[in-house]
């Protein structure tokens, strides 16, 4: 039986998002995603990653339900699950903008990178 949704207060999921958020090749691959559906292949071939890397990244943003596939034969196609991501990432951009390099020097936060 599936629970009710969290409420939007709850920090704790708010922080799992953000830290999911916080790999560097899952947030390129929702920044690839923003311009539309693509193939495994061509994520890969972006982010200059392994396939293996890309699939495990993809199937922990489908888990999270923040992207779906569409099976086309034998390739699979990912988009964005909800259009709400865009606008989160547009709004990090724009922070950046302001913040990047405070954000950059700053020695608390290393971004995670994965392959």
């Amino acid at each position: 039986m599936r629970t009710a949704p969290r409420q939007l207060d709850d920090t704790a999921v708010a922080a799992k998002l953000f830290c999911g958020l916080g790999d560097q090749t899952r947030l390129g691959i929702l920044r690839l995603l923003t311009a539309g559906e693509h193939r495994v292949s061509d994520i890969v071939a972006a982010l200059d990653r392994s396939q293996g890397t890309i699939s495990g990244h993809l199937r922990c943003l489908k888990d999270c339900g923040l992207v779906i596939d569409r099976p086309a034969g034998r390739e699979v196609h990912y988009r964005l699950a909800h259009p709400e991501l865009v606008d989160l990432l547009h709004a990090a951009e724009r922070v950046l903008a302001v913040t990047g390099e405070t954000v950059e020097l700053c020695p608390n936060y290393t971004p995670t990178t994965s392959d």
